[in-house]
């Protein structure tokens, strides 16, 4: 019975943290300065534009958020994007961006990632407010 207990409070444990890093995580990304995100995003800009059906090197990211990875039209995406089954939300968009190579092996994206966690959640305010 004492195991059964323990193992519970630890389980009860886990899920509270897990719930706070949620929490937090979903806050950062919140705070994130869309004026900022606009610099932070020229370095997308090579690849990628914010109006729909104008893709570039990389695709449009007109809206990117709710979409399903691998699909903008006229866009020919790899293989493993197009069948990734990702929906881009702020936590997709931000783990990509952190790692585009592990997030998804074997994409196409040659960027290696924006490491700072304000750049991503800068840029993801500033999609938010311009590809909507």
């Amino acid at each position: 019975m004492l195991k059964l207990t323990t193992t519970r409070l630890l389980l009860a444990g886990a899920m509270a943290l897990l719930a706070h890093t949620t929490l937090f995580a979903q806050g950062a990304l919140a705070a994130g300065d869309p004026a900022s995100g606009e610099k932070v995003f020229k370095k997308c800009a090579v690849c990628h534009s914010l109006e729909e059906g104008t893709n570039k090197v990389g695709p449009s990211l007109h809206g990117i958020f709710g979409r399903t990875a691998g699909h903008v039209d006229g866009f020919k995406y790899s293989k493993v994007m197009a069948e990734s089954g990702i929906v881009w939300d702020e936590s997709t968009i931000d783990a990509y961006l952190a790692d585009p190579k592990g997030y998804l092996p074997k994409n196409r994206m040659a960027f290696a990632g924006l490491k700072k966690e304000t750049d991503r959640a800068d840029l993801i305010a500033y999609l938010k407010a311009n590809t909507q």
